[in-house]
């Protein structure tokens, strides 16, 4: 059976350096739609949005090397050259990234699971969007997207969490077919 959601869902693969062109103004509005229409139980929308594009990615850059620094020092090192290069260019692997963060509103039908899930949910409509409009991207977190210098950025509290950043762009990479799942092994059936 395919049909061209299944499709988009199949053939989608995580790429880790993208290029130009990214989504335009209007592309990107209709990402951010789909969000929004994620399974929300209670229609709480407990999660927020920022999108980083050009100086933003820079100083997002910044921002990491912050955060890892005072890790380092935490374990009484310093980082050398080639890790602070790294840590800066991290945000410079793709044009555009969508950072995901939880804003958990208190429900007591809902409670913080749920809001995480749906949080987790709008970014797969996301990235399916991002598919199926021909661009490529990565979903990434890494030890350094919860750290209070990343909140802080942000303006993230401290009991929300930094789901994901979506690494958004173009890429003429062609990733092999993903090989196929025996269901059996992940699904019982009763009846």
């Amino acid at each position: 059976m395919t049909n061209e959601i299944l499709t988009i869902i199949h053939q989608r693969r995580s790429i880790g350096n993208l290029s130009l062109p990214m989504p335009n103004e209007a592309e990107l509005q209709a990402v951010l739609g789909a969000a929004m229409v994620a399974p929300d139980h209670k229609q709480l929308k407990p999660w927020r949005f920022w999108v980083l594009t050009g100086e933003a990615l820079t100083e997002f850059g910044q921002v990491l090397l912050s955060a890892a620094e005072r890790e380092a020092a935490s374990r009484g090192e310093v980082l050398d050259e080639v890790a602070i290069k790294k840590t800066l260019n991290m945000p410079l692997r793709a044009p555009m990234i969508i950072v995901i963060a939880t804003q958990y509103q208190y429900h007591e039908k809902v409670p913080p699971f749920e809001q995480l899930l749906s949080a987790g949910a709008a970014a797969q409509n996301m990235l399916l969007t991002l598919e199926s409009l021909g661009y490529r991207s990565v979903w990434r977190t890494g030890p350094l997207c919860n750290t209070p210098e990343v909140k802080a950025h942000f303006g993230i509290t401290k009991e929300n969490t930094i789901c994901g950043l979506l690494y958004t762009g173009s890429s003429s990479v062609q990733m092999p077919d993903r090989e196929t799942v025996d269901l059996s092994d992940y699904v019982e059936y009763r009846q």
